[in-house]
């Protein structure tokens, strides 16, 4: 499922966590990790030493990921590196799709209340434009990051977006004989109590379990034995966050669409809300 990881770095600490899942990952799936880092064209970093020209940050990416991927290779894990020039979203992307990467493995910061979670960030800006799925691992006090996965969480409504994770959630599941849990949140919160309201409700609730059990029918071909098929009220995002804490989910796989390059893709959608809050791994697959 995944022969090639990338993983990129800085020089914050945030990254550890997202090391050791790609770790584990690549142990389970026999894959090399590429670690990765961009010292960005957007700062100054070029002094002279002596008589020599010397990047500074180019250096400092020799100083990160060289004990990285020799802790990797001394955990038996098969491991390559490299330091690359560039503005540091764009250059992931950009890397991840020109050397065929499977997947992309980043931290994302958490915070509370109305704060903004990925506006911003380069983890934010490469699971807007990356043709290659991403795996966000978030790095708060109450996240979990837990290994082998048990329990799958694929969030559906049907949509061509959500439909374009469902193989990945499939393969997740397959891989670790893991229990898949297809669920659709329907969101009727806006109709009212007339008759009207009640015949879009009932088509709704039909649209959600048809896509529920789309999931369902896909999981059985894969040979998957464990499935959970749940059509939720309220919410999305808050169902399905309580949905992740409740089931004790591993991890959650979501589809995204992506628009034009100026465009915000995740900005107010269920994905985003999903990704900034979740406290496990949210895996996003980009239509």
């Amino acid at each position: 499922m995944f022969a090639d990881i990338l993983v990129p770095v800085d020089d914050s600490e945030r990254a550890d966590d997202a090391i050791d899942h790609a770790a584990n990952l690549a142990d389970h799936f026999d894959a090399t990790v590429h670690v990765l880092f961009v010292a960005s064209t957007n700062r100054d970093s070029v002094t002279v030493v002596g008589s020599d020209v010397v990047d500074a940050l180019e250096q400092e990416g020799e100083d990160i990921v060289d004990p990285v991927a020799d802790d990797l290779r001394n955990h038996g894990v098969e491991c390559e590196s490299e330091v690359v020039q560039g503005d540091p979203a764009m250059t992931i992307v950009d890397y991840a799709d020109s050397r065929g990467m499977d997947l992309v493995v980043m931290p994302t910061r958490g915070r509370s209340g109305l704060s903004r979670y990925l506006l911003g960030s380069v983890t934010e800006k490469v699971v807007r434009h990356s043709d290659v799925p991403v795996l966000t691992i978030r790095t708060h006090d109450e996240a979990r990051t837990p290994f082998p996965y048990e329990n799958v969480l694929m969030p559906t409504d049907g949509s061509k977006a959500a439909s374009g994770a469902v193989d990945r959630a499939v393969g997740l599941a397959a891989a670790f004989d893991a229990t898949l849990h297809a669920v659709s949140v329907v969101d009727d919160r806006s109709l009212g109590f007339d008759v009207r309201s009640g015949s879009v409700s009932e088509e709704l609730q039909a649209a959600a379990e048809d896509a529920v059990a789309d999931v369902a029918g896909r999981a059985d071909e894969a040979g998957v034995e464990r499935v959970e098929e749940h059509v939720l009220r309220g919410r999305p995002s808050n169902e399905l966050l309580d949905y992740v804490a409740d089931e004790d989910i591993d991890v959650v796989t979501m589809g995204t669409t992506g628009r034009g390059a100026t465009e915000r893709v995740l900005l107010g959608s269920v994905t985003e809300r999903v990704v900034r809050s979740s406290p496990v791994p949210v895996l996003t697959v980009r239509r």
